[in-house]
């Protein structure tokens, strides 16, 4: 009887972070419907009905199609950043 040895075990490959990348599409998600209602909504579909608002002497429909879209992007990027922060750490995940 040949007694042969047991076969080494394949790397350890990292546990997948299943509930991390769900939590990560969720938040992907949720900022990407606020820009595209602030990108198409507010400055395309809504102008007239904004517009009867003005931001010093602008209405705001302008305004949101001109450069309040662009604020609100920075925005979504700093919260993004921030957001995904707290899940690396919550999650214990490292770059």
């Amino acid at each position: 009887m040949s007694s042969t040895p047991p076969r080494n075990p394949s790397p350890a490959r990292p546990v997948p972070k299943v509930a991390y990348w769900r939590q990560n599409l969720i938040v992907i998600g949720i900022l990407l419907s606020i820009w595209a209602f602030v990108s198409f909504g507010c400055s395309i579909l809504w102008i007239e009905w904004l517009n009867q608002y003005k931001i010093g002497n602008l209405p705001l429909g302008f305004w949101f199609a001109q450069q309040g879209s662009m604020y609100v992007f920075l925005v979504l990027i700093l919260v993004y950043a921030l957001v995904m922060d707290y899940l690396d750490r919550k999650h214990d995940v490292k770059e």
